[in-house]
């Protein structure tokens, strides 16, 4: 690349975007450059409006809509996206791509790795982590049925969901509060609309209603 990428990140903590400004620097070395930040759907709307980036890293749940609804409202067709969730569930994969972002990873990426995948967005490819590209093909052949799963799902909040996925995955109310950053009073009121909105009685009935959508 002669010439930087010009990137919008959009994520809704302060901290987790500054993480990415600081991972860009260092393992860039002046092949990325951020333009600005945005921490919702209508901070992201008038960033990509303003600066015209070429590339935006979209985090998947975001106040006002979620990055579905910025790529829905894309203010130039010829933006990019790049969603770089926590989330590794089937149909937040599934429903980005679909919404029109360009690849999906994870935030469990590298710095260098994050910058290849910003270049490569930018070149026209599509990027994905591997157990994620799996999610993409199954789709498509069918092996997945996501009109289901999306329906089960829009009974929840993007928090509710968020909150689901950890528990069912193993993590304690105390854990689950400090990755969300909310109380642990929070995490059981979520947890128990949770059981309440999908008929469940248990953790270990989530865990399995769960794993039989792969969600985990």
């Amino acid at each position: 690349m002669s010439q930087p990428v010009r990137v919008v990140v959009v994520d809704d903590h302060a901290m987790f975007r500054a993480g990415v400004r600081a991972e860009l620097a260092a393992a860039g070395e002046g092949r990325v450059e951020v333009l600005a930040e945005a921490a919702d759907v209508d901070e992201a709307v008038a960033a990509l409006a303003a600066h015209r980036p070429e590339v935006v890293l979209l985090d998947v749940h975001l106040p006002g809509g979620g990055g579905a609804e910025v790529m829905r409202r894309r203010p130039h067709p010829d933006t990019r996206y790049l969603a770089l969730s926590v989330s590794d569930a089937a149909e937040d994969v599934i429903g980005t791509i679909r919404g029109g972002a360009r690849g999906y990873v994870t935030k469990t990426i590298t710095g260098p790795e994050l910058v290849a995948a910003i270049g490569r967005v930018a070149d026209g490819d599509a990027v994905f982590s591997p157990r994620l590209a799996g999610f993409v093909l199954d789709a498509f052949a069918g092996s997945i049925e996501v009109a289901a799963v999306d329906e089960d799902l829009d009974r929840l909040t993007e928090r509710e969901r968020e909150v689901m996925r950890l528990i069912a995955r193993g993590y304690a109310y105390k854990e689950v509060a400090k990755e969300l950053f909310i109380s642990i009073k929070t995490v059981e009121t979520h947890m128990s609309s949770v059981l309440r909105k999908l008929q469940l009685s248990s953790r270990h009935e989530l865990t399995r209603w769960a794993s039989d959508r792969r969600l985990l």
